[in-house]
């Protein structure tokens, strides 16, 4: 079982059950609150640290496979364009959602639940970040299957169910596990993506401006084109959900404060947003790559990153390129594996443990990502790389655009509560206002992605998706008046818990310990404080709370401050 709950030992004793969890969902070392808040006794590396840590994960190469194929498909001037406005429009709508993350110590799913979505309404936005994570973990392990095939003859079959197997052990220890491999890994990785660049500029110094002039390979020609512009631009914006990744790490960022203000803004700006300067300049910089060996390898295996990187180190290492090609695609993948496998754990708990009442604890998970992400693999998806992406951002554009859109306007005017309420306890199941929005905006977008529409339509499907859910979302939460953010009242831990002193922690009515304020609701089935994860596994107390506003809990009463190993399950 994932949970029990334990009856009272004397029957005379009107006390409620005690919920006893899991050992592995009892231990946040590895758990790492994949459900809840994060508290700050549990927030205890640095601005720098967790910034660190979080664009250690972007190290992925998918990045010069997604830019390779929009420049050959569609030219360098389309290309060129499109990656720098999808660009542009992943790091505005990363902006308030990285604050948002950082400030009250939430992952993705928690802050879409109190961003226009609702309970219930942000499980259908917990699948679409699963697909992503398992999505990006294929593509990402097909990369790395490439190049143990190319450097040891590794059937690449067999090299995927490596590369699967290979993050279980780190992502199984958690954030503690991860914060080490990508600092140990981070000046293989930064010599590795620089030297063959380095090499080009005095081998080849001519190739960047015949890269300038580069029609692609389908006879799109070198200059500007609308279709070609709209299209690439969608396949480069299937990047947008990776700030969900970004707020896996950012939750655990410190709180702010006088002393760290600057520190911790520049942080969570270049954790937050910030990855995808770095990750336009991959998208060009492996279309470069690709183009340079594109005579010599063929574009099939242009489109693959190993086969460019080694014929980039060639003219200084010989012999030497292709191991040294193979050890840092290796290293890349590692890096952005564990990040897509660790995400990919935390949005499937969030999902199962609303649908079921259960949760068997974040690690179980793992395999379950893994194993879609593996025959994925398998069917060769890489093979479909463009079409898949493009559409699968239809999708995600909306999602993150409605978001966005309740963060900076809802909010500003009211509509919205001015801070995230995740808790069940006082959510609707569904908000019309971010659900409705992503949910009429993918579907419009995705009808002309399909070309219902027209060709322009078609090409132009992921404006469509974006700009629906930015003016849906706070036009349905105006004629709502904003009614379907809160159930009730929060006067336990609303307004003015990110400024607060929330450190003294709480005894949970249920589990029966200790969690800070943030985490607590006042529960009056249960007579006493209840942790958001118990109050979410609750089958049986029939959303009493939301169904009567009034209705309230007693009065908190705090207990003393604990050691973090004592506030675990």
């Amino acid at each position: 079982m994932t949970d029990t709950v334990t009856p009272a030992e004397s029957p005379a004793v009107a006390t409620p059950p005690r919920r006893s969890y899991a050992k592995l969902a009892a231990d946040e070392s590895r758990e790492d609150y994949s459900l809840r808040y994060a508290p700050h006794s549990f927030r205890r590396w640095s601005p720098s640290m967790v910034a660190g840590t979080a664009l250690g994960g972007i190290a992925y190469l998918a990045d010069f496979a997604i830019g390779a194929s929009i420049v050959f498909t569609y030219g360098f001037t389309s290309g060129l364009a499109s990656i720098l406005t999808a660009a542009a429009i992943i790091f505005l709508t990363g902006i308030p959602i990285a604050r948002a993350c950082a400030t009250y110590g939430l992952d993705m799913d928690l802050v879409t639940r109190g961003a226009g979505f609702g309970y219930f309404g942000s499980t259908l936005t917990s699948l679409i970040y699963a697909s992503f994570t398992f999505i990006f973990f294929a593509l990402e392990g097909s990369i790395m299957a490439q190049a143990m095939h190319q450097a040891v003859g590794l059937p690449v079959e067999i090299g995927y169910l490596v590369t699967t197997l290979i993050v279980i052990p780190i992502v199984f220890r958690g954030m503690g596990a991860l914060a080490k491999v990508q600092a140990w890994t981070q000046p293989i990785w930064i010599v590795g993506m620089v030297l063959p660049f380095l090499v080009l500029a005095f081998e080849a110094p001519d190739a960047w401006g015949a890269f300038g002039s580069f029609g692609g390979t389908e006879g799109a020609g070198s200059g500007f084109s609308w279709i070609g512009f709209g299209l690439g631009t969608g396949v480069a914006l299937s990047l947008i959900a990776q700030i969900g990744e970004q707020a896996d790490y950012l939750r655990f960022m410190p709180a702010k404060t006088e002393a760290n203000k600057r520190r911790w803004n520049l942080a969570v700006l270049a954790a937050g947003p910030g990855w995808v300067i770095i990750g336009a300049a991959k998208q060009l910089g492996g279309a470069f790559l690709a183009f340079v060996a594109l005579a010599v390898v063929g574009k099939t295996h242009a489109l693959e990153p190993i086969a460019p990187q080694i014929e980039a180190l060639k003219p200084w290492l010989g012999t030497f390129a292709l191991p040294a090609a193979a050890v840092f695609v290796i290293v890349s993948q590692i890096k952005i594996n564990v990040t897509n496998a660790y995400s990919g754990s935390l949005s499937w708990s969030n999902f199962f443990s609303r649908v079921t009442h259960r949760h068997p604890g974040r690690v179980w998970y793992i395999f379950l990502n893994l194993a879609i992400a593996l025959t994925l693999m398998e069917m060769n998806m890489f093979a479909a790389l463009g079409k898949l992406l493009g559409f699968y951002s239809n999708v995600g554009i909306a999602w993150i655009a409605a978001v966005a859109a309740d963060l900076v306007i809802n909010k500003r005017a009211g509509w919205s509560p001015p801070y995230i309420e995740f808790k069940r306890a006082y959510l609707y199941a569904v908000n019309p206002a971010g659900f409705g929005a992503m949910v009429v905006a993918s579907t419009v977008s995705i009808l002309a992605f399909f070309g219902l529409f027209g060709v322009y339509a078609q090409a132009f499907s992921t404006f469509i998706a974006a700009g629906l859910a930015l003016v849906l979302c706070p036009l349905i939460a105006w004629a709502t008046r904003g009614r379907y953010y809160l159930a009730r009242p929060n006067t336990v831990s609303g307004p003015g818990v990110a400024v607060a002193d929330v450190t003294a922690t709480h005894l949970c009515a249920v589990c029966e310990t200790a969690y800070e304020l943030p985490d607590i609701a006042d529960c009056p089935v249960r007579s006493g404080p209840i942790c958001s994860l118990c109050c979410s596994l609750d089958a049986e107390c029939g959303d009493v709370c939301r169904k009567d506003p009034a209705s309230t809990g007693p009065v908190l009463m705090p207990v003393p401050t604990v050691p973090r190993a004592a506030l675990r399950a």
